[in-house]
């Protein structure tokens, strides 16, 4: 037995048809890191942090006019070169994909944890963004939800943000409407 279309259905028009077809396509909204791992201030003081020990050998050499020790030097090489890199595994660690219907949260450098949260367990959202925040063009989008795995999703260092913000917003509302899932104020 096979499923043929009714022919009696393609001849009623599409808008006095009792159901509209399905409409599966997913859409991305951002796929991607956030911009400095979604922590400006740490990523910035690491990094001049990190400069200041590479040349701090070469300062000294000048202050004090003769060069440090060699295990001095080096070891304030290394430091450097250490509070270089934490930055760029800050941002290496965590990945978003944000769509149409659900919110994968990737973390992880070497062994990866993939959480996804569907939209229509989202149960509030809301905007945050600081004044480095906004200098940066990135801010910080938090989803609260009745989900098991992740209840509460801080989303840090989300380019144009208040976009997306904006986007997810009428989604999840839509995706409410087409599941029949309601918000019920009980007044308490």
């Amino acid at each position: 037995m096979t499923d043929l279309p009714d022919p009696n259905l393609s001849a009623i028009p599409s808008n006095e048809r009792p159901h509209a077809p399905p409409d599966d396509t997913e859409s991305i909204y951002y796929e991607g890191r956030p911009l400095m791992g979604g922590k400006p201030t740490q990523v910035i003081a690491l990094t001049v942090l990190g400069i200041i020990f590479l040349i701090l050998p070469i300062v000294l050499r000048f202050w004090l006019s003769k060069w440090p020790s060699k295990w001095a030097c080096l070891a304030m090489i290394v430091v450097g070169i250490i509070l270089l890199l934490i930055p760029v595994i800050i941002t290496q660690r965590i990945r978003y994909r944000i769509s149409n219907y659900r919110i994968d949260y990737e973390r992880g450098l070497i062994g990866k944890d993939i959480n996804s949260l569907e939209l229509w367990h989202v149960e509030d959202i809301s905007f945050h963004q600081t004044l480095i925040d906004r200098l940066l063009g990135i801010g910080t989008i938090q989803v609260i939800s009745h989900d098991d795995n992740m209840p509460n999703l801080f989303m840090h260092g989300l380019p144009n943000a208040r976009k997306l913000f904006e986007e997810l917003k009428q989604r999840i509302i839509s995706v409410k409407r087409q599941t029949g899932v309601l918000k019920v104020d009980t007044g308490t």
